[in-house]
């Protein structure tokens, strides 16, 4: 557990707590399952220790959802293996008769952990005993709907299709072992089973340069994030509006597109995500969904923003279906569109060219904001903000004179600020007409254009 935390101290005290209670459950359960004196004979009599007034993860959680006996129960199961595995220790007596563990016990065994590993099976026999109706009624922690498994605060691990469900795994998500046990936000690592990079800014508010009507249309995303769930929820919109926000951004390159994105994710406390498109389109037939589907099915209900940059190469538009491949390419435009649809979040598209996107998409924006190339008066702005108030101007360099006469976004200006501001540092701190001049020969060759 992490010291550093805000919250470790709630966190021991209420995981340590509900862990006994846990052992006093299991103990219970055990003791009237094998028909040997106990002091209760309802589990349920056994009551969880309060959290009401625990200022921890865990209790916050056990809060929002007012959840009772039956989750709690099955949240301290799956912290077991993390917090205390000898606490599941018992699962692993034998059946005398039949020199085998009991079935009713499920769990698994790995070759790499020594200890036991609840499955669907240990949370019902913990819960049902051997009550069928209790068994059928208990399985319903166990459904995809439930916020338990919906929400990613525990994971079921599927099996093969002529096994029960109940048989799989039944585990702290990574969400819940971050958040829960250690009091951090989740934040899952770039990799093949998440091609999304977590992206941050130090910059402010002060320092994205934008046309006054694009600002304006931006505050209507940050209105949506600040009210939107009192609009659905405490106004009783929700049956008519769909959840989270789908906006597309488009104009040229380096016109703020990003930027504006992470500082939206700075300013709300929602974390940032940009998806790397190149890790998910796979010439493969079904692969582009499956690495879509991971990054939308991580992203549910955690309040994440969705950047897709350049999204042109996967919500372009749809070709006419000549061939296998042109079907299954439109399949994944469709589930896109689905996947959108549906998702609670905020999902930025980014597009050099708005006519790029296939108009089913653009037709499911709340808004499309256009960021447009900076005017004479918004670059001489974007000059004077690049250079370090450290920096020495030579007198010759006139930043109004620069900013008339060339034309580049926002990104643009900052590559020749970093060009100039280099070679003013290795030749005397000063930061010469020609250093600038010369950053805007190499900006502009970028473009095929010339000074």
């Amino acid at each position: 557990m992490n010291p550093s935390s805000p919250h470790s101290a709630y966190i021991s005290e209420d995981l340590q707590a509900e862990l006994d209670w846990f052992a006093e459950v299991l103990d219970t359960r055990f003791k009237l399952y094998f028909q040997l004196e106990t002091e209760v004979e309802d589990l349920k009599a056994i009551s969880p220790p309060d959290l009401s007034h625990s200022a921890s993860p865990y209790a916050q959680l056990i809060r929002r959802h007012q959840w009772g006996f039956e989750e709690r129960l099955t949240l301290a199961l799956c912290m077991a293996p993390h917090l205390h595995p000898r606490l599941l220790d018992v699962f692993f007596t034998k059946n005398k008769t039949f020199d085998r563990n009991f079935t009713e016990f499920g769990g698994y065994t790995d070759p790499q952990y020594s200890g036991f590993l609840p499955t669907g099976e240990t949370l019902l026999f913990l819960l049902a005993g051997a009550s069928l109706p209790q068994r059928l009624r208990t399985s319903e922690l166990l459904q995809p709907q439930h916020p338990l498994l919906r929400e990613r605060w525990l994971l079921l691990n599927p099996v093969p299709a002529h096994l029960p469900a109940t048989c799989g795994v039944l585990q702290l998500s990574p969400e819940a072992v971050s958040t829960l046990l250690h009091g951090q936000p989740y934040r899952p690592a770039f990799g093949m089973h998440f091609p999304a990079h977590h992206i941050t800014t130090q910059l402010e508010w002060k320092d994205l340069v934008l046309a006054p009507a694009t600002q304006k249309q931006i505050e209507e995303i940050q209105h949506w994030i600040t009210h939107g769930h009192t609009l659905l929820h405490d106004w009783g919109m929700a049956p008519k509006l769909r959840p989270g926000y789908r906006s597309l951004f488009y104009g040229p390159p380096g016109t703020g597109k990003t930027l504006t994105a992470t500082l939206l994710g700075k300013y709300t406390g929602r974390d940032v995500y940009k998806v790397d498109l190149s890790q998910v389109i796979s010439k493969y037939i079904g692969e582009t969904e499956k690495n879509l589907a991971q990054i939308f099915d991580q992203a549910e209900h955690k309040n994440w923003i969705l950047f897709f940059d350049e999204a042109d190469a996967l919500f372009g538009k749809r070709s006419e279906t000549r061939d296998a491949h042109d079907r299954y390419a439109n399949q994944e435009v469709s589930y896109l569109l689905q996947r959108i649809e549906i998702f609670d979040g905020i999902v930025i598209l980014a597009s050099n060219m708005r006519n790029n996107l296939d108009d089913a998409f653009t037709r499911r924006f709340e808004s499309m904001i256009y960021f447009a190339m900076p005017n004479t008066a918004l670059r001489l702005r974007l000059w004077q903000q690049g250079f370090s108030p450290k920096a020495r101007l030579a007198p010759d360099l006139q930043l109004h004179e620069i900013a008339s006469r060339y034309e580049l976004s926002g990104g643009g200006i900052m590559n020749v600020v970093r060009y100039a501001s280099l070679q003013a540092l290795a030749n005397g701190g000063v930061v010469h007409k020609h250093f600038v001049l010369e950053g805007l020969r190499k900006e502009y060759a970028k473009e095929g254009r010339t000074v």
